[in-house]
């Protein structure tokens, strides 16, 4: 069955509460997107992605570029494995807190203008016909398949590190968790 690998973007130039909301990479983010494509690469021939798909963010586009090249393809941009949406009432300098108040509860309690239950679902549906794909997304994003997948309610279902690979199966249809990616103390919560 192909496999698709969910990558979270490696460490950004600013933190995720602070005022430039779209950090590329730092120095220790550039060293994590140049060995990304080391363990991609290293897998059999029938497991090794064949493309690349980025959230539309810079560290996500940064990360991905690395494996892209190696690859020998285009970075294939989709606001689908984005970001979680802020709503659109909130100052841009409330983020933080609001994702901190978020993180704390579940899908259905994140206070905000949007469903973010249905949320989760359209980012598992944008991932589920992408089998062969090496994924670049977000910490959020990536709880968010992984909490729908395993039927648990909390936002946050466990911590990705920077660059580590959650793996995932698909049919084109449905969408079965392999294996969760690395887990590390994270500066999210």
């Amino acid at each position: 069955m192909p496999r698709l690998y969910l990558i979270r973007h490696g460490k950004p130039a600013a933190s995720w509460g602070g005022h430039d909301d779209d950090p590329g990479l730092d120095e220790t983010g550039q060293q994590q997107a140049a060995a990304a494509p080391d363990h991609l690469l290293g897998l059999p021939d029938g497991q090794r992605p064949r493309r690349v798909v980025s959230s539309p963010l810079a560290r996500c586009r940064e990360t991905a570029e690395p494996t892209a090249k190696a690859l020998g393809v285009e970075v294939e941009i989709d606001s689908g494995v984005g970001e979680i949406p802020t709503p659109v009432t909130l100052a841009a300098a409330d983020r933080g807190e609001w994702l901190r108040q978020a993180f704390q509860g579940t899908w259905a309690e994140i206070d905000g203008d949007l469903d973010y239950d249905a949320w989760r679902r359209q980012v598992a549906a944008a991932l589920q016909d992408r089998g062969d794909t090496a994924i670049f997304s977000h910490f959020v994003a990536i709880n968010a398949v992984v909490s729908l997948l395993t039927g648990e309610d909390r936002v946050v279902s466990f911590r990705p590190d920077h660059t580590s690979i959650t793996v995932f199966e698909t049919d084109g249809k449905t969408l079965t968790l392999v294996e969760k990616g690395r887990e590390a103390s994270t500066g999210v919560l």
